[in-house]
């Protein structure tokens, strides 16, 4: 929840002449959702794509101040984060809704990254394996071969989210290998190994080389350090 839609017109303004010149990486942007179709304007034919940071599953009704998915594709949305760990902590997102979520996206058109990762006193108690498997496996139930290939992981380590600590990136390749692992098992070698898997937890510009360097890490989910253009346009530059 940063950014009005003039700061956010003069973030993007300055984000899109830092990375004019990357083709080679696909490059997406969620900003609030007043912010989306003033953004979508300023990034239409440029490198940069849009996504929105949720939504709700069902196509229209009397459900007060949620947003469907045609709505964010009527704004220009490509991606929307679905399950961010913030929406489990402290807006009550479970594995069935985050699943809802996924399934309504993937039905619009839209693209899920669907977010996964434990907390603090998970690791502690031994436990992130169990964790990650339980939101991998529930929150994809249903969702097919073909549909999980526009789909997006993104292992957010929740103890690592805003703290400034975040995973090694030997404890980072551990956990994204054994997600790589439950998909290949769910979906087969072949679409295991085309998912992308991003990570999400204090990604800033002198982390992102070795995070970006393990095998299974295949992106990142950037937060705080994606609220400066300068910052966000180092971490992307970082990823080449």
């Amino acid at each position: 929840m940063f950014k009005t839609i003039n700061e956010s017109i003069e973030m993007v303004n300055l984000l899109k002449r830092a990375v004019v010149d990357i083709n080679d990486l696909e490059i997406v942007i969620c900003p609030p959702f007043t912010s989306l179709s003033d953004v979508r304007e300023l990034i239409m034919d440029t490198n940069i794509k849009l996504g929105a940071q949720d939504c709700y599953w069902e196509k229209e009704g009397a459900f007060t101040g949620e947003i469907s998915v045609s709505m964010l594709k009527s704004a220009g949305c490509e991606y929307v984060i679905v399950g961010h760990s913030e929406r489990r902590q402290f807006f009550g997102d479970t594995n069935e809704t985050v699943n809802k979520k996924a399934k309504a996206a993937l039905k619009e058109g839209l693209k899920p990254i669907v977010c996964v990762g434990e907390k603090l006193s998970d690791r502690q108690a031994g436990k992130t394996f169990d964790v990650v498997k339980d939101h991998v496996t529930n929150s994809l139930s249903g969702i097919t071969g073909e549909e999980m290939l526009k789909a997006v992981i993104a292992y957010e380590p929740v103890w690592a989210i805003g703290t400034g600590v975040n995973a090694t990136k030997d404890e980072a390749e551990e956990v994204h290998k054994y997600i790589r692992e439950l998909l290949k098992k769910m979906y087969g070698v072949e679409i295991s190994g085309s998912v992308r898997i991003q990570y999400g937890g204090s990604v800033k510009p002198d982390n992102i080389r070795e995070l970006i360097s393990e095998e299974d890490v295949d992106g990142a989910l950037v937060g705080g350090a994606s609220l400066k253009a300068d910052s966000f346009a180092q971490i992307i530059k970082g990823c080449l």
